[in-house]
């Protein structure tokens, strides 16, 4: 199999691997606390596979960088936007989490114009106005539908990833992964007192272990083997898929049916992202 298609295989099974968190959240039938305390638990020790695959253990050195200003709002944003994740399955549907979570590279571009004077394309502008205007429609309807929590929690978790994606940039020689374990061990430690062990049986367990497992080590190592053959506009266009499976996932097995307002929303976020990842491979292409 040629090396590019290999590298489509890969990045897509990664965005399959995603995709499925909205399962396991459905799955669990413990409390929020206990579940972001857990999940994050078994996240960092999946974690030390794909660091120990691709050189993220790192030096003494390169740990040390880590506790300056830039590592430590790293570790910080990633912390809140693990915690933010689970708690906004637990208040809103799994669609709206899916689609204003989409929003987070034109977020990433807007703060790198701001933070970095980058030059913002017309394109990017376009795309970040039809992506507010999805999530406008979608967070409007919640309002009045008692999921407004989850949304602004969604919310909080797609701004702060979106900030991840930019720290790199003012500090690129900022490790990648060591940041992510100690942000998975902060959150578990900030959790756990609040957490109920008693309220976990053997499934919530089994379902725990699968949930950090799937979206941190089995994900990540396919993704990041995926993307070495593939440009990044196109791995985004690829992971945009992510937009539409996760909510289909949770609808054919739970019939969680998305409300109307986040299936417009979501139809205008998902051709905002989808037709700007497009521009940018072809941009990249010529």
């Amino acid at each position: 199999m040629p090396a590019h298609s290999r590298g489509v295989l890969y990045v897509f099974a990664a965005t399959v691997a995603w995709s499925v968190s909205g399962i396991y959240a459905r799955l669990l039938t413990t409390d929020a606390w206990t579940a972001i305390a857990w999940r994050s638990l078994f996240a960092a020790l999946f974690l030390i596979v794909p660091m120990a695959m691709f050189g993220g253990t790192g030096t003494r050195r390169e740990w040390k960088s880590i506790f300056g200003r830039t590592g430590m709002a790293m570790i910080a944003c990633q912390t809140i936007s693990q915690a933010a994740f689970i708690g906004a399955y637990y208040s809103t549907s799994v669609a709206n989490v899916a689609v204003i979570y989409a929003t987070a590279p034109l977020i990433a571009a807007i703060l790198g114009w701001a933070l970095l004077k980058e030059a913002i394309a017309l394109r990017t502008m376009y795309a970040g106005l039809g992506c507010l205007i999805g999530v406008a429609i979608i967070v409007s309807s919640s309002m009045g539908g008692g999921r407004i929590i989850g949304d602004l929690l969604a919310l909080l978790m797609t701004a702060t990833f979106a900030v991840v994606i930019v720290i790199p940039r003012l500090d690129p020689e900022l490790p990648a992964m060591p940041p992510i374990f100690i942000s998975a061990a902060l959150t578990f430690l900030l959790f756990v007192p609040f957490s109920s062990v008693g309220s976990l049986d053997a499934l919530n367990w089994l379902v725990l272990a699968a949930f950090g497992a799937t979206n941190f080590a089995v994900a990540l190592v396919l993704f990041i083997i995926g993307a070495r053959h593939l440009a990044p506009a196109e791995a985004a266009l690829i992971g945009a898929t992510e937009i539409v499976m996760t909510p289909v996932w949770v609808w054919l097995l739970f019939s969680e049916q998305p409300p109307t307002a986040t299936l417009v929303g979501g139809a205008v976020i998902f051709a905002s992202v989808v037709w700007y990842t497009a521009l940018e491979r072809r941009g990249a292409e010529g």
